[in-house]
């Protein structure tokens, strides 16, 4: 159940500014779950058209915080960091519950848990939560893929 800061999480993500999602991780069981968190600050730049009279995070993005997550868990599982030759892409989204809005200042806990991997393609049961209340929920599915030309 290690830990991971963030040059960690950076090394195991192909993601920057302004598309990174991940703080840190506070618990991580290759081939089971993961646990990661975000910082949800006022200087976003969404936040200054989602929307300026109450700025909420838009949920599309909660989506992509589960899925950086699911990436670190796969690439943590398989002993490998991500490189120039692939990419790791959604390829599902289902069930997706957007139950409270998340707001600057906000603390966003993401708890991912793998169902299952298959043919390349891994599922995972999502769960992100502030302060121990559900916001969001989703079974998302994920696959590393070579990059064409590659």
């Amino acid at each position: 159940m290690a830990e991971m800061g963030i040059d960690e999480v950076l090394a195991h993500l192909p993601q920057r500014f302004p598309m990174m999602m991940i703080d840190r991780v506070t618990e991580c069981e290759p081939g089971k779950r993961i646990v990661a968190m975000k910082n949800v600050s006022a200087n976003e730049p969404y936040f200054q058209g989602h929307f300026p009279h109450r700025p909420i995070m838009p949920g599309v993005l909660i989506l992509e915080a589960m899925a950086q997550a699911a990436g670190i868990l796969v690439f943590r599982s398989r002993g490998t960091k991500p490189d120039d030759k692939s990419l790791y892409y959604y390829v599902g989204i289902d069930n997706a519950r957007f139950k409270k809005p998340v707001v600057p200042g906000d603390q966003l806990e993401l708890e991912v848990r793998m169902e299952r991997q298959l043919r390349g393609i891994g599922k995972f049961a999502c769960v992100a939560r502030v302060a121990g209340q559900t916001v969001a929920e989703a079974t998302i599915l994920c696959s590393v893929q070579a990059i064409d030309g590659q």
